[in-house]
């Protein structure tokens, strides 16, 4: 029987307490590792549960400011929706908007408020005279022979 196929012995078991306490001793674990790994494993996938909110433009202070222009993308890792927020003389918005994937219905929802249309042949699509207010935009796509729906997270105009 080689050492390698030996049951451990009295006297290993006692050299293996003795390299434990002294790795304790020198080298301890830090005091948060348990609650940092706990909460990295809990987070682990929250990426894939959320769609990606993406300021492209404009810095994120601009999402509730006054400026004149804003640039919003959603991705939820298979499409992707490019928005281009201008104010129209009126006082109200215009959205110029993209998608990369073939579309269905397209809506903007404010609200008890739904617009709809739907994309051209480069994916483009666009809402006129869209009021101040909580803003959602959902299109519905096929991907394979899977019917999905993309549902941006609320934004304010």
């Amino acid at each position: 029987m080689s050492s390698d196929d030996r049951p451990e012995s009295a006297g290993d078991a006692e050299l293996f307490a003795q390299l434990r306490s002294l790795w304790r001793h020198v080298d301890p674990m830090p005091a948060a590792l348990i609650d940092r790994m706990i909460a990295a494993v809990a987070t682990e996938g929250l990426s894939d549960e959320y769609v990606l909110l993406t300021l492209v433009e404009e810095p994120l202070g601009a999402v509730r400011g006054d400026a004149d222009a804003l640039t919003l993308q959603f991705s939820d890792g298979t499409t992707s929706i490019l928005l281009h927020v201008t104010r129209t003389a009126s006082g109200a918005h215009r959205v110029d908007g993209w998608v990369d994937s073939v579309s269905g219905a397209i809506e903007l929802a404010q609200g008890e408020s739904i617009r709809t249309t739907t994309a051209d042949d480069t994916g483009r699509f666009m809402f006129d005279d869209v009021p101040n207010g909580l803003t959602r935009v959902r299109l519905s796509t096929t991907v394979g022979d899977e019917e999905r729906t993309l549902s941006t997270p609320q934004f304010e105009l």
